[in-house]
C-alpha cells in the first residue's frame, strides 16, 4: 500500500522561511473563528432590519458556513492554535462537531492522495462528467435535494427510480446519513431563535443557505481540488490544484485560503492564512509551473465537463 509522495520544504524555502510560513499562532486563528461568526451575525442583523435584504445575504452566509469548515480543517491539522487542547476545543465546539471522525478520515486522505487507497476518490474520480450530469447535480444542490441526502440520509432521486441509495466512502462528505448530531444542534439553535421571537431569521439566513446554496459551493470546491487527476498520479506537485480567487471568488466561494490546495497538499504543516505567501514563494522560486493551478473557478467547470462531440472534432 504505497503512501502519497512528499516534497522536502527545504528543497524550496530557506529555514528562516520555513520557520515563518509553519509558525502557529496564538491569536490568528481564534480571530478567523470568531470573523467567521461575526460575519454570520452581521447578515442576520442585515436581513432583520432590512429583510428584502436576505436574497443576496444568503450565498453570503452558504460562504461563511463552508468556513467554518475551512477553520475545523486547520483544527485537523493541528493548525488552528499551537495548544492542542484550545485547537481542539475551538475545532470541535466553534467550527464543526464533526472533528475527531474528520480528522481520521482527513488524514488517510493526505497519506494516500490520489492513490487507490485514497477514500476521498470518489469525490473526484468522476470527472470529467457529461453537462447533463453536472446540471442536475447543481439542480439537486439549489433544489435541497443534496441536503437531504447529505445530513437526513433521505435520497430522493433513489427513491423517485425505485432504489436503495448507494453509500459513498468519500470522507470530506460530512456524513452520508442522519446526522444526528446536526439535527439535535440546529434544534437548538432554532429554540434560542424562536424564544427571542426570529425564528424566522434562522431560517432565512441559516437553514435556507445550509440547505440550498452552501451543498453547490461545497461541490465546487471539492470540484476544484481534486477533479481530473489522475489516480495513481506519482508527482505530489500535481496531486491537487491551487484556484486563482478574485475578492468576490473569495467572499463567496473560497474562504480562508482554501483554493490554495495545492500549497496545502505540499506542505500540510502551514496554517492557512500563510498559504498566499508560500504561493508567492513558490512562484518566485519558478515551481508553479509543476503545479495545476487554474486562473478561475469557472475555468475548472469547463475542464470537469466532457466536450460535445462537435467540439472535441473541432
Amino acid at each position: 500500500m504505497p503512501t502519497a509522495a512528499r516534497v522536502d520544504p527545504t528543497d524550496l524555502f530557506t529555514p528562516q522561511e520555513w520557520a515563518a510560513l509553519a509558525s502557529k499562532s496564538r491569536w490568528r486563528g481564534l480571530w478567523l473563528v470568531a470573523h467567521c461568526w461575526g460575519a454570520i451575525g452581521a447578515c442576520m442583523v442585515l436581513g432583520a432590519l432590512w429583510p428584502w435584504l436576505i436574497p443576496l445575504l444568503v450565498p453570503l452566509v452558504a460562504a461563511r458556513q463552508l468556513g467554518l469548515l475551512i477553520l475545523m480543517h486547520d483544527a485537523a491539522h493541528g493548525l488552528l492554535h499551537p495548544n492542542r487542547r484550545v485547537n481542539d476545543w475551538v475545532g470541535r465546539w466553534l467550527c464543526s462537531s464533526a472533528l475527531p471522525e474528520y480528522r481520521k478520515a482527513h488524514l488517510q486522505h493526505h497519506r494516500f492522495t490520489q492513490q487507490p487507497e485514497d477514500p476521498d476518490l470518489p469525490l473526484s474520480r468522476p470527472f470529467p462528467i457529461e453537462a447533463g450530469s453536472l446540471r442536475r447535480k447543481v439542480l439537486r444542490d439549489l433544489t435541497g435535494a443534496s441536503f437531504l441526502k447529505l445530513r437526513l440520509g433521505i435520497d430522493l432521486e433513489a427513491r423517485r427510480r425505485g432504489r436503495a441509495a448507494p453509500g459513498s466512502n468519500a470522507t470530506d462528505l460530512l456524513s452520508t446519513g442522519l446526522d444526528a448530531r446536526f439535527v439535535w444542534g440546529n434544534l437548538g439553535f432554532l429554540a434560542a431563535f424562536a424564544l427571542a421571537g426570529y425564528a424566522w431569521l434562522w431560517v432565512a439566513l441559516w437553514l435556507v443557505p445550509l440547505a440550498f446554496w452552501f451543498p453547490l459551493v461545497y461541490r465546487i470546491r471539492n470540484i476544484a481540488e481534486h477533479a481530473l487527476v489522475p489516480v495513481g498520479e506519482p508527482d505530489p506537485y500535481r496531486h491537487a490544484r491551487t484556484t486563482l480567487a478574485s475578492w468576490w471568488a473569495r467572499a463567496l466561494l473560497a474562504p480562508y485560503w482554501v483554493n490554495y490546495h495545492g500549497e496545502h497538499h505540499l506542505f500540510t504543516q502551514l496554517p492557512c492564512w500563510n498559504l498566499p505567501r508560500a504561493h508567492a514563494l513558490l512562484a518566485k522560486r519558478g515551481a508553479l509551473g509543476r503545479m495545476l493551478v487554474a486562473p478561475g473557478y469557472a475555468d475548472v467547470l469547463r475542464l470537469a465537463v466532457k466536450p460535445r462531440p462537435a467540439d472535441a472534432a473541432a
